[in-house]
């Protein structure tokens, strides 16, 4: 565990770069990590629909990418999108999963469109989720990175800053009202953080047993322990700054 001595975001932010994935290059950071992740590690996806080792779909033309990039060797390291709710399509969860939801907990919340997205794509490449005497990967085990001991240490945390970079994305784009197919155990997980969702649905067989979850930014925010604050903030700061340089803040 990083010692308290040691700011969080600091601890963090000292391995790994957060960042809006504004260039097409890194737009293709985050497909490849899916590819990666979704198609060869966990079967998700059929790897022979994607030639290019791009994991992608018609979401993405319109979706807001963020990257998480391991400094020291400039290998992409995590991803998370998310897909703006639209009144010409469908949200992924609404075509795929739309008999998971729970229309009435919907219709209660009484929510604008244009204030709707879904986070999806969340993905951690196998380099940074194994540890030494585990499984090696394309690169060998960790060492091989010429990562430190506490280096390492901050590699669980990929996927909360991953986390935290959606919320920021949901925030500068006004889209505060979040929903996400996830596995159980993850909102369980988060909850230890303060991040509390609601089920909206019940589970299905979705690339594993999945359910709707719904939750908003506000609600993140105001209930997130005060260490992921710090780290949230200096996230929101990259993100925000990077975001207003867009189309998307027009």
């Amino acid at each position: 565990m990083i010692t308290k001595k040691v700011v969080l975001a600091e601890a963090f932010l000292r391995y790994f770069d957060v960042s809006l994935a504004t260039t097409e290059e890194q737009r293709q950071a985050t497909y490849h990590i899916r590819y990666r992740v979704y198609c060869q590690e966990f079967g998700y996806e059929p790897a022979e629909r994607f030639p290019d080792n791009q994991e992608k779909d018609e979401y993405d033309d319109h979706a807001l990418a963020c990257l998480i990039t391991h400094r020291s060797s400039n290998m992409p390291a995590g991803c998370v999108r998310l897909v703006p709710a639209l009144d010409s399509e469908p949200l992924p969860l609404e075509k795929y999963c739309l008999q998971a939801l729970d229309k009435n907990f919907l219709e209660n919340q009484r929510l604008e469109r244009n204030t709707l997205c879904e986070i999806s794509r969340l993905a951690v490449d196998g380099a940074f989720r194994r540890r030494a005497g585990e499984a090696a990967t394309r690169f060998g085990e960790v060492e091989a990175l010429g990562c430190s001991e506490q280096e390492v240490r901050t590699f669980p945390l990929i996927a909360v800053a991953a986390f935290l970079a959606s919320t920021a994305l949901t925030e500068v784009s006004g889209r505060t009202n979040v929903l996400a197919m996830m596995e159980p155990f993850l909102p369980r997980l988060l909850k230890r953080s303060g991040i509390i969702f609601q089920r909206a649905g019940k589970n299905i067989e979705y690339h594993g047993q999945r359910a709707p979850f719904f939750i908003t930014t506000q609600h993140a925010l105001e209930n997130m322990r005060p260490d992921l604050r710090q780290l949230y903030d200096r996230i929101h700061a990259t993100v925000r700054r990077d975001y207003l340089g867009t189309e998307w803040a027009a």
